[in-house]
């Protein structure tokens, strides 16, 4: 197929354009800068220029395309709902461009969204329509749009080579406070995955998910939140203790909402639909032996 990638020079978007391209598929790799353009173009990756804000340049990528996989957002946690309205534009402008198509259209969500406290399965809908990301699972999964729509939902922390996502954000809260810390007991859990197994999962999505079908990118369904902290202690060789909930906003700023959520997450349905098997190495043991403290 030919793929139009968004996010395609990301962190695990780049691992999707490997994993495509080694697969057979032409990919054609949206690019706002022009150093991600120069950088798709060293790859071997044809560059759609645009940006997440300019509609129509997404309707042109989609519809030149036998394919489409979202994975790009914008990561300023200072306007996060803001960027979660252009998410779900962006989305809608991709779902109009390719119905009655019958073309794959895969999107990224998050595993958060369906915190229960209990395992969370794919056939879990959003706590909430209020919930990010709601209203684009729910476009995308609309049954009346002529689109082979389905969702990733990612655990909040993909990992390895060049992650910059929540765990080194709570490794530089560390190093620049000098504790590492957790909230009450720590007990609450947060799944992971792999970066390379979620970009395989991708690939699995792109090629075979049935209509409407939520996919959880979860390869650990959830390690202890005072697992990480010490082992991030460990790491940096600084000390490890509990915060209290109301302690945790001034040391864990915008994180605060997210440390002290519980979010076991199953992907047991996810694993024998598509036949995927996570291989990549667990969380704990990449910070450990990965840079992730250098």
């Amino acid at each position: 197929m030919r793929v139009f990638l968004t996010g395609a020079t990301g962190f695990i978007g780049s691992a999707i354009v490997k994993e495509l391209t080694e697969a057979g598929h032409q990919v054609l790799g949206f690019a706002r800068s022009d150093a991600s353009a120069a950088s798709l173009k060293a790859a071997g990756v044809e560059v759609h220029r645009g940006a997440l804000e300019d509609l129509d340049s997404l309707k042109r990528g989609a519809q030149t395309c036998d394919g489409v996989i979202h994975t790009a957002f914008i990561h300023d946690f200072s306007q996060f709902m803001v960027n979660v309205e252009t998410d779900r534009r962006a989305v809608e402008a991709m779902v109009s461009a390719l119905q009655d198509s019958g073309k794959p259209l895969v999107i990224t969500s998050g595993s958060m969204m369906v915190a229960h406290g209990r395992p969370a399965t794919e056939q879990d809908a959003p706590m909430s329509v209020e919930v990010p990301r709601a209203a684009s699972e729910a476009m995308v999964l609309a049954a009346d749009r002529g689109v082979r729509g389905s969702v990733v939902r990612l655990a909040p922390t993909v990992h390895g080579a060049g992650d910059h996502g929540f765990v080194p954000r709570l490794i530089n809260i560390a190093r620049e406070t000098g504790l590492s810390a957790y909230v009450g007991d720590g007990a609450n859990v947060w799944p992971a995955v792999h970066r390379l197994d979620a970009a395989h999962l991708y690939r699995l999505a792109l090629e075979n998910a049935e209509p409407g079908t939520r996919l959880h990118g979860i390869a650990e369904e959830g390690i202890p939140f005072r697992a990480i902290a010490e082992a991030i202690g460990a790491g940096l060789g600084i000390p490890v203790r509990s915060l209290t909930a109301n302690e945790a906003p001034a040391h864990f700023d915008f994180l605060a909402r997210f440390v002290a959520t519980d979010n076991p997450v199953s992907s047991a349905i996810t694993r024998k639909s598509l036949g995927w098997h996570p291989e990549g190495p667990d969380l704990l043991s990449d910070m450990r032996d990965n840079g992730y403290f250098a």
